[in-house]
């Protein structure tokens, strides 16, 4: 599955972890073990932990795979699952003489991949590379790019380091650090739930993690744990999954200051003060930040909330062509909030060009998506294959998500534009 990092940090999000793995181990299974994995599972891990894990759960199959079902009821408030810190895989499982020379050289992620593959519990969990061309338009696919040259780095920073203690590494190779690093991530956010308002979670990093819910359950119903309001780009990257109408899809996009233009390093300049974050390196005037988040555009009348206000300043920042104009900007926003060309300009004729400058960069995208949509109706997809089959549905939920924003803010431009001609 594409993926991505996020700063992980000593938690209790890593709590159900040997839970998780369980079920992991459970997908390793050949069918005529399951429903013996599936009822020695928890019993196992009450028995390692020492104590009762769950008196409300069990393991079973659902059309989803396998699944907590409720064992009894439960209600609003009852906890759930109780995970001792002895049972929950942390970075505290690596081999001592190899925790002290990692240090802080590699993040928790990477840390927890190798307590995985000690385990060696691995399984098909990205994708590979004709995969991810399926998802080229969509920013999903470069920042899983950048991810997998960030898991490289770690890679051989661990490696070296397990060298240096004359430790063999022979057995892991980058692609099995690449599955376990996969399902860290997956883990990490997996159990990031959400909590009900007046419930908590006790314990601290070593101590027991409770798992509280968050409504009522019949007995024999699946339990299911809440993902937030994601969009189908944070949910394939973060769980491996889409929905296919999310009402939560949004479209990060990147609008930059052309190489060519005259004005180029002063409006990049003035960007990076007023609108876009500062880079830490600004010798780079070419650095890549302007980047923004678009939702979908409620109304295409050229009415309501609309495009993000800077994606907006930055288009007028943008269709400036003299130094005056771009003085004017600057001394309109010391005169008003501050905010650097936040009102429409006063020339009709540069506004109306500003936001046909913003559309078309919004047409090239809707054509880049309608391109690759096409290209997955008509390529070949063997028989029996399932996983492809899979992959390209999560492929098209993403990109008919993705295009649907772009068209609803198109069309708000659109309106807009024409509005400022009557």
């Amino acid at each position: 599955m594409p993926f991505r990092a996020r700063t992980a940090t000593a938690s209790l999000r890593w709590s159900l972890h040997s839970l998780h793995l369980g079920f992991c181990s459970l997908a390793l299974s050949k069918p005529h073990q399951f429903s013996a994995n599936c009822h020695e599972f928890l019993p196992w891990l009450e028995r390692k932990a020492a104590s009762a894990v769950s008196s409300s759960l069990f393991i079973g199959k659902s059309s989803y795979g396998r699944s907590l079902f409720a064992s009894k009821t439960i209600q609003t408030g009852d906890c759930i699952l109780k995970v001792p810190y002895r049972v929950q895989i942390t970075a505290d499982n690596l081999p001592p003489e190899i925790k002290s020379l990692i240090g802080e050289q590699v993040g928790d992620i990477a840390k927890l991949a190798i307590v995985i593959l000690t385990e060696k519990k691995l399984g098909q969990v990205f994708w590979n590379e004709s995969e991810l061309e399926m998802i080229r338009p969509s920013s999903v696919y470069q920042e899983t790019i950048d991810l997998k040259s960030q898991i490289e780095k770690d890679f051989l920073t661990i490696k070296r380091v397990f060298e240096s203690v004359h430790i063999s590494f022979e057995d892991f190779t980058f692609k099995d650090f690449m599955h376990a690093c996969t399902l860290v991530l997956v883990l990490f956010d997996h159990f990031n739930v959400e909590l009900p308002v007046g419930s908590r979670a006790w314990g601290s990093t070593k101590g027991l993690a409770l798992i509280i819910a968050d409504r009522g359950y019949a007995p024999g119903e699946q339990v299911l744990i809440r993902y937030g309001k994601f969009s189908n780009a944070t949910l394939v990257l973060d769980f491996g999954f889409t929905v296919p109408y999310n009402i939560y899809d949004q479209v990060k996009i990147q609008f930059d200051v052309p190489k060519h233009d005259p004005l180029h390093d002063m409006k990049l300049e003035l960007l990076h003060r007023n609108i876009v974050p500062h880079p830490k390196d600004m010798k780079d005037l070419t650095y890549p930040v302007n980047t923004f988040i678009i939702k979908e555009v409620k109304s295409d009348r050229g009415k309501g909330k609309g495009l993000p206000q800077s994606i907006r300043a930055l288009a007028r920042v943008l269709s400036c062509t003299t130094f005056h104009e771009l003085d004017d900007l600057v001394e309109e926003a010391a005169q008003n909030d501050g905010r650097l060309a936040r009102r429409p300009l006063k020339d009709i004729t540069k506004e109306i060009q500003a936001h046909l400058m913003l559309l078309s960069v919004f047409i090239q995208l809707i054509e880049e998506r309608n391109e690759t949509i096409m290209s997955l109706g008509s390529s070949y997809c063997p028989p029996f294959c399932e996983r492809l089959f899979v992959r390209r549905l999560v492929a098209q939920d993403l990109l008919f998500g993705e295009l649907r924003i772009l068209k609803s803010a198109s069309a708000w431009l659109e309106n807009y534009c024409f509005s400022l001609t009557c």
